[in-house]
């Protein structure tokens, strides 16, 4: 079965580290065959074609199921293009964005956290996109905001963070501030108690969203999944990424849904920015796309293509084991240099692995 991934070009860094992942995804690395279906979502090019460019990627990604996103610019300006992701989100049907931190080797974490944390974030509503205004002058001015979920969503969220949490033999943990809002935020705890309903044999610990951030401090133990609100998720999963001393191990993952709850559009990226100050000097970490680019793999239901996620995965952090890492690792490897050495060890390893089938 051919498989097609949508790559959409970004800005500065960003795009630079996305050439980097495509060299590790090249069919001759991975052993994989692969086609690819490029977009250029620079800021250039989305201001040119008044973001027709977004649009057009969406669709090809509802066509074929699998993007890799590079990080791109959001102008700040009132009245510009503004976010691409905003559209990619709406027009794929995105639900879902999970985010996994992971102990890196070499770098140390931040209270003792060393076994993986998703953070399971609503992809659309809340906070984003809400309708905002003011009234009144002065030191009497007051300012709203009008907020929404639905219930769709809650149960998106809520579904695949057991699914997830039983793939990885984890604990679903934390959840909304339901009881200050038990019809807004108790929206999702309600989809989460169905949810545990529905999943028995996976442990659930319920927590208002304050006592979540304030046990992740001094968490060392199980494996969590945290299925959170968009805003909440948002500021949790920076933090997640964080305890675990950089945001370079974790990939993005954008999941559309079928009426069956099972990923049916995915879109990968990293979680970082366009890094401006980095660009152009080769010293960039590219690990975080590396990953999201084997992530894709994962979710394309074929032996082979695990086979070559696994090798990325497993050469990736090998290589930051071996001490070869970017400056931000405490490392001296050029971005170039790192990903040399991945690329020595995936075509080692499938070499070697293809040598062994059969004992």
């Amino acid at each position: 079965m051919e498989h097609t991934i949508v790559v959409m070009k970004g800005d500065q860094t960003g795009q630079e580290l996305l050439d980097e992942a495509l060299r590790i995804l090249d069919p001759s690395v991975i052993q994989f065959d692969l086609q690819f279906e490029t977009y250029d979502l620079s800021l250039e090019n989305r201001r040119a074609t008044k973001n027709q460019v977004v649009h057009d990627a969406a669709k090809a990604m509802k066509r074929f199921g699998f993007g890799l996103k590079a990080a791109t610019i959001t102008p700040e300006e009132k009245g510009d293009i503004g976010s691409p992701n905003a559209i990619l989100r709406k027009e794929t049907d995105g639900k879902v964005i999970i985010r996994t931190g992971r102990r890196i080797p070499g770098v140390r974490p931040i209270g003792g956290t060393y076994a993986p944390i998703s953070i399971i974030r609503m992809a659309v509503g809340d906070a984003y996109g809400a309708k905002e205004w003011r009234e009144g002058d002065g030191i009497d001015e007051i300012a709203y905001r009008t907020e929404t979920i639905d219930r769709k969503t809650c149960r998106a969220v809520a579904e695949y963070s057991f699914r997830h949490a039983k793939k990885m033999k984890a604990k679903v943990f934390g959840g909304p501030k339901f009881t200050v809002s038990p019809i807004y935020e108790g929206m999702l705890k309600e989809e989460m108690d169905a949810a545990s309903l529905r999943y028995p044999e996976v442990r659930y610990e319920p927590q208002l969203i304050d006592a979540t951030y304030a046990l992740l401090l001094n968490h060392s133990g199980d494996p969590l999944v945290i299925p959170a609100l968009n805003r909440d998720g948002d500021c949790l999963s920076d933090m997640v990424l964080q305890l675990f001393g950089s945001l370079a191990g974790a990939e993005s993952i954008l999941l559309s849904f079928n009426e069956n709850f099972e990923p049916e559009t995915i879109m990968a990226e990293a979680p970082h920015g366009t890094a401006p100050s980095l660009f152009g000097k080769n010293i960039a970490n590219p690990m975080a796309m590396i990953l999201a680019g084997a992530s894709l793999l994962t979710y394309m239901n074929d032996p082979k293509a695990l086979t070559a996620s696994r090798a990325i995965y497993e050469a990736t952090i090998e290589t930051v084991r071996e001490g070869i890492r970017t400056a931000d690792l405490s490392g001296s490897a050029t971005t170039t240099e790192f990903t040399n050495e991945i690329i020595a060890k995936i075509q080692t390893k499938l070499e070697v692995w293809n040598t062994l089938q059969g004992f």
